[in-house]
């Protein structure tokens, strides 16, 4: 298995460059040059296997035997064995035909753990077995940095910087990154948005010579290593209503801000998961949603919500998908790419925006429908969402059909968005790993929001 990027200027690579390399130096993202196929006797022999086993499947698939299958095998074990749950992500069913995927049982309680648990373990394999540097940089709007830190605070050989938008993410979340005390670890506090950093993020790396110099890796979802890993949890919670009788119509809801998590539902669709339809749920920065429903991918004004780890404009494996949807097409991708970022849009239309609608169906939520439907679920399943999954919760009871199997991607415990649940007069009890962290101090810096206050920072650190 080798890796292309969407923009055609890298020769493939393989797995561990891929992951080694992030966003591709042409300023792409990196893709399977194929998507391995799996077959109806493949998934039937897969519906009986644990998380793990699975994983080790999928990965196996990508990996390309780049990594011994032992030693891959140890890295999803290891990743894994950190999680509360011994399914790792279970599926909770409310009724008949309306179930919740538990993606936050892994360390800081988000889904960001089931990627980032195990990239952290690989970058700290490459590292020993190549005696390589790990600087990794990433952007986060909440649950990344805590998951990615989490992932390889401590570990020999990696140093990480994680910057976030300076009180424009929840209390818990912030206090997950910025009360760890670790001399490989750097937290910054930008002055801005989440689509400042990402942008700082992307540019810097697109700047080969800096990226190299300092041996930057990325944590974000550019890194096709996140994508990967959350395929597996398609398949996983797909098996797990398969065994009730449940294959024929199982839709997905996903609350999405980045396209990382639904781009990773798509590949598994594309894999061969007989997935009915991906349903896209935003909260009002709705640029997908509205990209979806009207073919206009067009930033609008930022909006602060009850979700703000979707608090996002431009979303940054956008470009993935629109590499699928134009044929796998290179120069079709750079032309739409550098159009985006001269004049802040693309507009398709006609048959390629009947393809979108083939491929997703999307609802935007607004603040109160996203309270409103945290209030509703707790009062007719006794069942606690934080405001994300209230984003996907509430797309899917507008969307999902009649005779469908509603699967919502649970993204986060609500402990971690007490703020937005405590509006709805709904009080709940802290974790302790979370309670605990209210009396620790914090270990941030507040900076400007340019890439040259940025760089400053990382030359001190790295």
């Amino acid at each position: 298995m080798k890796y292309i990027s969407t923009r055609g200027q890298v020769a493939p690579i393989g797995f561990i460059d891929a992951i080694l390399m992030g966003l591709a130096d042409d300023g792409g993202l990196l893709v399977p040059e194929q998507i391995p196929q799996v077959s109806a006797d493949t998934l039937a022999q897969w519906q009986q296997l644990t998380y793990s086993e699975l994983a080790l499947e999928i990965f196996s698939l990508y990996v390309n035997g780049e990594i011994p299958r032992e030693d891959l095998k140890k890295l999803v074990d290891d990743s894994y064995s950190t999680f509360r749950h011994e399914e790792v992500t279970p599926v909770h069913q409310l009724d008949g035909s309306r179930y919740v995927l538990e993606l936050f049982h892994g360390p800081t309680f988000a889904f960001k753990d089931v990627a980032l648990q195990f990239l952290g373990n690989l970058y700290a394999y490459v590292s020993r077995k190549t005696d390589s540097i790990i600087h990794i940089l990433g952007a986060t709007s909440g649950d990344t940095g805590a998951s990615a830190i989490e992932g390889v605070r401590g570990k020999e050989g990696i140093r990480i910087c994680i910057l976030h938008p300076h009180q424009k993410v929840s209390k818990v979340q912030e206090l997950q990154m910025t009360t760890v005390d670790d001399a490989n670890v750097l937290n910054l506090a930008v002055e801005g948005t989440f689509d400042d950093c990402q942008r700082i993020i992307k540019e810097l790396f697109a700047d080969v010579e800096f990226k190299h110099k300092y041996h930057l890796r990325a944590i974000n979802s550019i890194n096709i290593a996140r994508i990967l890993a959350q395929t597996v949890y398609y398949f996983y919670a797909y098996f797990q209503l398969a065994k009730q009788g449940q294959a024929n119509k199982i839709s997905f809801s996903v609350p999405t801000g980045n396209f990382g998590d639904i781009f990773a539902g798509y590949l598994a669709k594309k894999m061969g998961l007989p997935v009915h339809k991906l349903i896209l749920a935003t909260n009002e920065n709705n640029i997908l949603a509205r990209f979806v429903q009207e073919g206009v991918y067009q930033p609008g004004d930022f909006r602060g919500t009850y979700s703000p780890s979707m608090d996002i404009q431009v979303a940054s494996n956008f470009e993935r998908y629109m590499f699928y949807l134009y044929g796998e097409d290179a120069a079709k991708v750079t032309s739409l790419m550098a159009q985006f970022k001269a004049e802040g849009s693309i507009v398709i239309e006609g048959d390629v925006l009947k393809q979108v609608q083939a491929d997703f169906a999307a609802y935007s939520v607004e603040n109160e429908e996203c309270l409103n439907t945290i209030s509703d679920y707790h009062a007719k399943y006794q069942y606690l969402l934080d405001p994300h999954t209230a984003c996907g919760a509430a797309a899917s009871d507008r969307l999902a059909e009649d005779g469908e199997a509603a699967v919502v991607l649970s993204t986060a415990h609500p402990a971690k968005f007490d703020e937005a649940i405590r509006l709805r007069q709904i009080s709940q009890t802290y974790p302790e790993p979370i309670q605990a962290l209210f009396d620790k101090p914090q270990f941030q810096k507040v900076v400007g929001g340019t890439n040259e206050e940025i760089q400053k920072q990382l030359e001190s650190f790295f």
